[in-house]
């Protein structure tokens, strides 16, 4: 059966989250959105492609920073309403220049900074 991205529940903005883990480790890098576009984008380049909600237009992680996601597998949950990514992340996942978003944990009710930003 052939993968049909409007096939997929997107929220009334017309996103499903994408989560990026890391092929091998199974780390989880990020979450971020996608529309029925960068779907179909993401799978016919190989890039991962995400819909930037800030700058409504389309963002292809690394374009600017060259810390790029390439795509090895894009998984459907059981509901289709999220997507995880399987990639090869290049670099930092996060803009902060970690190498991925969840590094706050909250530890007795306090935030703590579980990684640094990635040396240059």
């Amino acid at each position: 059966m052939r993968f049909d991205p409007a096939t997929l529940k997107y929220n009334e903005a017309g996103l499903v989250p994408c989560i990026a883990q890391a092929e091998g480790t199974g780390e989880v890098l990020m979450m971020a959105w996608m529309n029925a576009d960068a779907v179909t984008k993401t799978l016919e380049t190989g890039r991962v492609t995400y819909w930037s909600r800030s700058r409504q237009a389309f963002w292809i992680k690394g374009e600017t920073s060259g810390h790029t996601q390439e795509l090895v597998d894009l998984r459907l949950d059981c509901d289709r309403d999220c997507l995880l990514a399987i990639v090869r992340q290049t670099g930092a996942a996060c803009h902060t220049n970690r190498r991925v978003c969840f590094y706050t944990s909250v530890m007795s009710g306090d935030e703590v900074e579980l990684m640094a930003p990635l040396a240059d």
